[in-house]
């Protein structure tokens, strides 16, 4: 797999919206004109920008809004009566993989950013701005790459011993949607440091980030057991939940039982479980309705390593 792909795949999971959004923002009145918006957005050479009424968002407005009304006619009117209103939106601590999800769903060129604990407005995301922002992080990353190559990448060869094995364990709360994430990027740290392969540290992040996010979103929390040796990482994840009543259903890309509350939050998109068993070498579940779920991934390091991924 190619280096620059994996890590773009990676950093989706791991960047926050509020990395890479525009937080300097260009906002309108919905009383002032359109005349007066086609001005700025030439002027200032932007697409669209967020309309407020004191400091709640009541719509956006775009350039393909005033093509739409140029087309019309271009009578001079408020922006009100053009804009989008209540426009959907984005939280400032969402991972950018919902938002590369809402975008490709929506067809949309643009996202307000909410934050979630003010409710008021603390960016916008566009397309443009979402892949500069994870090609500069990949930029950063590959370099910080290149300068930790050193001993500690042959950890387990300089160790004597007849058994070489590190055992890792992380406890996550649930519905902790601020904490979120914390577990797989920590672990994502450490196997960097063992010089672990770069590939199974891509496919681990991605699988124990989804495994993390089921725990978070669907049970009162849980533990992810890592077992590192030089044959494989093996990731076990255990809850207490409600258990899965269809494994081969909640297997399908997109299906889905998270409340309707956590869908609002922008979590729960249906894609954990077949995004881990894309990612793993080998994955189990075993799931009992209404006792909980244990989940094991294996991602091997040695013979049975495939580069390319996937079970």
């Amino acid at each position: 797999m190619d280096v620059r792909y994996a890590k773009t795949q990676e950093l989706l999971y791991e960047l926050k919206i509020a990395e890479v959004m525009r937080r300097e923002l260009n906002t309108f009145s919905p009383v002032m004109t359109m005349s007066e918006l086609r001005d700025i957005l030439r002027d200032h050479r932007i697409s669209g920008v967020p309309v407020l009424e004191g400091e709640e968002l009541v719509g956006i407005v775009s350039i393909e809004d005033l093509i739409r009304w140029l087309s019309a006619g271009g009578e001079d009117c408020a922006i009100a009566a053009e804009m989008t209103k209540k426009p959907e939106c984005l939280y400032a601590d969402q991972p950018l993989v919902h938002a590369i999800k809402r975008f490709d769903e929506s067809g949309f060129g643009r996202f307000p950013v909410i934050d979630r604990a003010t409710g008021k407005l603390a960016g916008i995301l566009t397309k443009g701005k979402l892949m500069e922002g994870v090609l500069r992080k990949l930029e950063s990353e590959i370099e910080e790459e290149e300068l930790r190559r050193y001993r500690a990448s042959h950890i387990f060869e300089d160790i004597t011993a007849d058994y070489k094995e590190i055992y890792l364990t992380y406890d996550v709360p649930g519905k902790d949607f601020d904490r979120a994430g914390s577990a797989s990027t920590g672990m994502k740290r450490n196997l960097k440091r063992l010089g672990i392969h770069p590939d199974i540290i891509h496919r681990l992040a991605i699988a124990s980030y989804e495994a993390e996010m089921n725990l978070v979103i669907y049970t009162d929390g849980g533990v992810m057991e890592f077992h590192i040796s030089p044959q494989e990482v093996f990731l076990r994840v255990k809850d207490n939940g409600p258990g899965i009543e269809d494994i081969e259903k909640a297997m399908q890309t997109g299906y889905s039982t998270a409340a309707h509350w956590v869908r609002e939050l922008g979590f729960g998109a249906g894609m954990g479980l077949s995004n881990i068993n894309k990612c793993a070498d080998k994955m189990e579940i075993d799931s009992t309705p209404g006792i909980g779920t244990t989940l094991k991934i294996r991602m091997f390091t040695g013979p049975q390593h495939k580069p390319d991924g996937g079970a």
